[in-house]
């Protein structure tokens, strides 16, 4: 009789972890929470449903794995434009031009995972509300930070307080994600970038730039 202390604990993962919640956020990204079942994601992973749960936990966890992933896409696709620019008004019209690069990435899903599809479900998922409110404060002290550092440079004038047009400039990434779910074109949405910047911050703009 064996008393199976040589026999292997557990067959070691065969599937991209990486690739598999790629896949998961896209399809998120595109259906929202609700409208995406555990058999969606075991179709889009490649997965079944044991090892989908194993690697991942059940959907809410999925969807907040997915949501961390496309915050960490923001961050490291516009983080460094924010913090460039010869002007706050520049850097702001380069951090816009890489979200909407994001926005409009897929033409089958337009929009903002974050912006599109979580605030419909706040209220029913604590978690999930908790996710929004967390980079929603930390987008807005990462934009205050970059206002008051133009303000200090003379910038803006004096008196004028970095946090509310860092709430401001956030409220124009809600708009433009909205913009984008909506059909708007990527030009549309970079004219109207452009004019907000220049409403808000004044009409110091330099020429549009795209960053491929």
């Amino acid at each position: 009789m064996q008393d199976g202390t040589n026999m292997p604990r557990g067959r070691p993962r065969e599937f991209d972890e990486d690739a598999a919640l790629e896949a998961a956020m896209r399809l998120f990204w595109s259906n929202g929470f609700s409208a995406t079942s555990l058999d969606d994601l075991v179709s889009v992973t490649g997965l079944n449903r044991p090892s989908l749960y194993n690697a991942f936990g059940n959907k809410l966890s999925i969807y907040r794995r997915a949501f961390a992933r496309f915050a960490e896409k923001m961050r490291s696709d516009a983080g460094a434009a924010l913090m460039g620019g010869d002007s706050i008004q520049d850097a702001l019209l380069a951090f816009y031009s890489q979200i909407i690069r994001v926005y409009m990435e897929d033409p089958e899903a337009p929009g903002c995972l974050v912006f599109c599809t979580a605030p419909a479900e706040a209220s029913r998922h604590p978690e999930i509300r908790s996710d929004l409110s967390g980079l929603i404060q930390g987008l807005d002290g990462f934009l205050e930070a970059r206002i008051e550092s133009a303000r200090k440079a003379g910038q803006l004038p004096e008196g004028t307080s970095s946090r509310a047009l860092a709430s401001i400039a956030q409220g124009l990434l809600h708009s433009l994600a909205v913009r984008a779910r909506a059909g708007d074109t990527e030009a549309h949405l970079r004219k109207f970038a452009r004019d907000s910047v220049a409403a808000i911050f004044g009409n110091k703009v330099g020429p549009a730039k795209v960053t491929s």
